[in-house]
């Protein structure tokens, strides 16, 4: 067999919408938010994959016979399956975070294995050995915060919020790395001191719908009043939110994310696309373990100015591509009419799931496709996408 039914796994964190993820799969929403839904082989939520002999999650599947399954290139460079595909819901923010590089999660995933730290320890920081770059492509009007404002910008902010006019000194002698070193590290009475007007201010213009998407004030009221612990202490987060770019993407637009680059998912819907890894050092906005000596130790402490990438539409004008510097994967955009037939042999393994409409898969395998539902493709498969509604796919694979 080259082409498998794939049926992913739902993560139910605390941000997640309630709606999103169960419509798109055709499930009764619950009382649980639906938060992410993984299409992958990551040892922590693999998909289950139908075959001949029954259902196998798919890291099972591929250890019976991993290169021709991987394809050869890829299994000798990655030995294992090396992106993680997700489906995203956010209806809260996500915590600010960074992830490391290949080398830093080498080391610090060693490092907290021989002091015996238990993998699902909330204390723990590095789940895997692996570096987790990312690209999401927005399936809805999306921001998110996407590194450090470049230096006037920043240098505006310090000067015009009177609450952190005390900082910009700190910023003039020590830059991007004192200032995010002093806040993080800060007492929290002091933190409560500096946000606590700020937030007062913005907490009434935010009720009123006074504040844009586009203003800092609005996810930092968003924060406090999403936050149960905010009468005692004041998230530090909040400083980030100012510190950051705030980025809004457009259905279609993608950002890709490096190591280093702090950031954090705010409103919206997305296909995401990374690493097989689930490694995150965290910064705030966030109930979860934030560990800040190794989170200043892994950010890029620079300007960034975001780049928002459109894709490059193929030959064919079927497939929309978007770029990645990432060797692990790379996404694109399939969208037919009916008539019109995707035909393609795969490289690598991939994973397709159908956004809208439906669809036959056709190779060696003929598979009927609606809504929702998704196909794991071996490496060397050769197969056809035909449509008789129209249909608009994503698809996942290595970036070879």
């Amino acid at each position: 067999m080259k082409l498998f039914r794939l049926d992913g796994k739902v993560q139910h964190y605390a941000w997640g919408g309630y709606q999103y993820i169960p419509a798109l799969l055709g499930i009764a929403a619950t009382d649980k938010p639906s938060a992410e839904y993984w299409m992958g082989a990551h040892t922590s939520a693999p998909a289950v994959i139908t075959t001949g002999n029954g259902p196998v999650t798919l890291d099972q599947l591929i250890a019976q016979d991993p290169a021709n399954l991987v394809g050869p290139q890829v299994w000798e460079q990655f030995r294992q399956l090396p992106y993680l595909f997700k489906i995203l819901d956010v209806k809260d923010m996500l915590s600010i975070q960074v992830h490391p590089t290949k080398a830093e999660a080498e080391k610090g995933f060693t490092r907290e294995n021989e002091a015996g730290i238990p993998l699902n320890a909330p204390h723990r920081n590095y789940k895997d050995a692996n570096h987790k770059p990312e690209i999401m492509v927005a399936l809805s009007e999306f921001w998110l915060l996407h590194g450090f404002l470049p230096h006037e910008q920043l240098q505006q902010v310090l000067q015009t919020v009177p609450e952190f006019v005390s900082l910009a000194s700190i910023y003039e002698q020590e830059g991007y790395y004192g200032l995010y070193k002093n806040v993080m590290e800060m007492p929290q009475a002091l933190v409560n001191i500096l946000l606590r007007p700020l937030t007062d201010r913005m907490i009434p213009a935010y009720k009123a719908g006074k504040l844009p998407k586009s203003d800092p004030g609005f996810w930092a009221a968003r924060a406090v009043l999403n936050d149960p612990d905010s009468a005692e202490k004041i998230d530090r987060g909040i400083f980030s939110i100012y510190f950051f770019n705030i980025v809004q993407a457009q259905p279609g637009d993608a950002v890709f994310q490096d190591a280093g680059i702090p950031h954090a998912y705010l409103e919206g819907q997305n296909v995401e696309l990374m690493a097989n890894s689930d490694n995150v050092l965290r910064g705030g906005l966030t109930p979860k373990h934030i560990d800040v000596p190794e989170l200043l130790q892994h950010t890029r402490f620079e300007g960034v100015h975001p780049h928002i990438i459109k894709g490059e539409l193929h030959a064919d004008g079927l497939e929309r591509k978007y770029p990645s510097p990432a060797p692990d994967f790379a996404v694109s955009n399939i969208t037919l009419q009916p008539g019109q037939v995707y035909t393609h042999t795969t490289t690598a393994a991939e994973i397709l799931i159908v956004m809208e409409g439906d669809a036959d898969i056709i190779g060696t395998e003929a598979l009927a496709l609606h809504k929702g539902q998704c196909v794991f493709a071996a490496y060397d498969a050769t197969y056809q996408i035909k449509t008789n509604n129209g249909v608009m796919l994503f698809k996942a694979t290595a970036n070879n």
